[in-house]
């Protein structure tokens, strides 16, 4: 450092000697710069994305929980349903449950119905369409014993004896007008209960396939049951429906609960024990040697050519117009409406 010849000489050493003391300092301070890491910018958080909220809906049963439902209840016992973002609430139903009525209203979001109900209800202004239908071939039949000989639907009628069912059903009309009611009492059906059945030889009853005829035959009669399909009368059935509004409004949920219930049932199908296992403890009534010979007896109604083709629970427009010709030749409904009005289905 140079400083001008004319500052005194008492100055200029005190100024040295300033400098001479401040030196040190500032080296000090220049070695701690050196050495100290600048402040850095944190980097930013990435929090970890949320899983979308699971959507609640309702679904209602027509009938009690049995392997009818077998497949839809595995969504709700796997966790299939979360999986395809829903939370599902199935509520059992009973004799006369007004599922349609349900869904049109509102009340649910999901219902089941078969399809000749569904295409009554639409012509009533009940705007439902079917989305999954998981019997192909109508479970509903009547069953008499054996011992009666009996080779066809028809011979129920030509013999004198009793039948119980809903005379206001379409395939109970089309029997009247088949075969006629001249021979045969016809009552109210007892809705799966057996007692008159066990007490009258000579006694017919509406069932289901699955249900009361296995429940016959623990208690060792020997039955057989036929199908209404014989008489050309063949409605899909448990069928799971929407209102068309709540379609239109929630495609993608809609097409979830389609996709669930497609895999919950193939998950059925392929093994019912567990899920057997659970249902029962909502319906004790019905024993797990019922459950499992009720699920061997379905199968063959729920999967065939067709669903081998297009996948389970699949419709077809040919099925939808043949069973909607046929309720407006009842006079059930005025006319036969469009097929694609009343179903959804990717292949159609």
């Amino acid at each position: 450092m140079r400083f001008p010849a004319a500052y005194p000489r008492c100055v200029l050493s005190a100024v040295l000697g300033l400098a001479a003391a401040v030196a040190p300092i500032a080296a000090a301070a220049r070695a701690i710069a050196a050495n100290t890491t600048a402040p850095t910018t944190p980097p930013p958080v990435i929090e970890a994305p949320t899983s979308p909220a699971l959507v609640k809906v309702s679904l209602a049963l027509n009938w009690k929980p049995e392997p009818q439902f077998g497949g839809f209840y595995v969504g709700e016992f796997t966790g299939t349903y979360s999986k395809h973002h829903l939370d599902v609430r199935i509520l059992p139903g009973g004799s006369g449950t007004p599922t349609v009525q349900m869904v049109g209203a509102g009340t649910v979001e999901f219902g089941i119905v078969s399809a000749d109900e569904l295409l009554i209800a639409r012509e009533h202004g009940n705007d439902v369409v079917a989305l999954f239908a998981t019997f192909q071939d109508c479970p509903q039949g009547l069953m008499v014993r054996t011992s009666r000989g009996f080779t066809s639907i028809g011979d129920i009628f030509t013999h004198p004896g009793t039948v119980a069912m809903q005379k206001g059903l379409p395939y109970a009309r089309l029997l009247k007008r088949k075969y006629g009611f001249d021979q045969v009492n016809v009552v109210p059906s007892p809705g799966g209960d057996i007692t008159a059945f066990r007490n009258d030889p000579a006694f017919a009853q509406q069932v289901f396939l699955t249900s009361e005829p296995l429940v016959a035959q623990k208690a060792g009669i020997a039955t057989r049951t036929f199908l209404v399909k014989e008489i050309g009368y063949n409605p899909y059935t448990t069928v799971l429906i929407t209102r068309r509004a709540y379609l239109e409004q929630n495609p993608a949920v809609v097409r979830d609960m389609v996709a669930a219930v497609q895999e919950g049932w193939r998950a059925y199908l392929d093994d019912p024990s567990v899920t057997n296992r659970l249902i029962q403890q909502r319906n004790p009534a019905m024993d797990l040697e019922t459950f499992a010979a009720s699920a061997a007896a379905q199968r063959p109604l729920i999967e065939n050519e067709e669903t081998a083709r297009l996948g389970l629970g699949a419709m077809t427009a040919q099925r939808w117009t043949a069973l909607a010709r046929q309720l407006a030749e009842l006079r059930d409904i005025k006319s036969a409406p469009r097929a694609q009005d009343c179903y959804v289905w990717p292949s159609k």
